[in-house]
């Protein structure tokens, strides 16, 4: 049986800023099978910023809704590194939240979504 646990809750301000209709206090959950799509995709990311992934869903430096397949992004800098940090977080048809990724992001087209306004200032 796979195992999920509880590594973030679904904020008023990003419900707010993006203008969800998903409720507040709303659990985002990471299983066992979302580990290993991290694992697969994205292995040096998960490596290095997995364990993060609770601090960025709580702090995010932006946040923005992919249109594509209307998951929630949770982007952060990473000031270590000086790179950002992006946690996906997908709506199942259940209407469930589950961290679904993790990765760098080009700091480049990160800062072409901010000045296009697609990620919006936590």
């Amino acid at each position: 049986m796979e195992k999920t646990r509880r590594v973030g809750v679904l904020t008023k301000r990003v419900i707010e800023l993006l203008e969800l209709e998903l409720p507040e206090g709303k659990d985002i959950l990471l299983g066992d099978s979302n580990i290993g799509h991290m694992t697969t995709r994205h292995p040096e990311d998960f490596a290095l910023y997995g364990e993060y992934i609770p601090d960025i869903l709580r702090e995010p430096d932006y946040v923005a809704q992919n249109k594509k397949d209307n998951s929630i992004e949770y982007v952060r800098e990473v000031e270590i590194d000086h790179v950002f940090v992006k946690v996906a977080v997908r709506v199942s048809t259940k209407g469930q939240l589950f961290a679904r990724s993790v990765y760098r992001l080009n700091p480049n087209r990160v800062r072409s979504f901010i000045d296009k306004g697609n990620l919006k200032k936590y």
